[in-house]
């Protein structure tokens, strides 16, 4: 610890509040019925681009594949620090996020209360 000069004074902190948090990912909807990394994972599996893809499109999938790894059907993200993030659709978002706050590793339950 070090002794501010002025033994009074306490500096301010400022909070800032914002709407979405920075490291979430969210999916909303699913407009096509698709999950949102589908022509992602049909890239890595069978190297097709989607139809009437332009040629900016597909440079961009292949720019965007680079961070995907596909084990059989489960595809991951790659972090720089090694991680790999488990890629989800909305439906199993939903599932996940209901079970970490609710179910057995949510903070109501008995084993937590303990």
């Amino acid at each position: 610890m070090i002794q501010h000069p002025d033994k009074d004074y306490i500096n301010p902190i400022k909070v800032e509040t914002r709407d979405q948090q920075a490291y979430c990912f969210h999916v909303d909807e699913e407009l096509d019925g698709q999950p949102w990394y589908y022509d992602i994972k049909k890239l890595l599996e069978m190297r097709e681009y989607p139809k009437n893809a332009t040629n900016k499109q597909k440079r961009t999938l292949r720019r965007m594949a680079n961070h995907f790894f596909l084990n059989k059907e489960i595809m991951y993200r790659g972090t720089l620090d090694l991680r790999l993030l488990r890629c989800v659709d909305a439906a199993e978002e939903r599932r996940l996020l209901e079970e970490v706050h609710v179910g057995t590793c949510g903070p109501h339950n008995g084993f937590t209360l303990a």
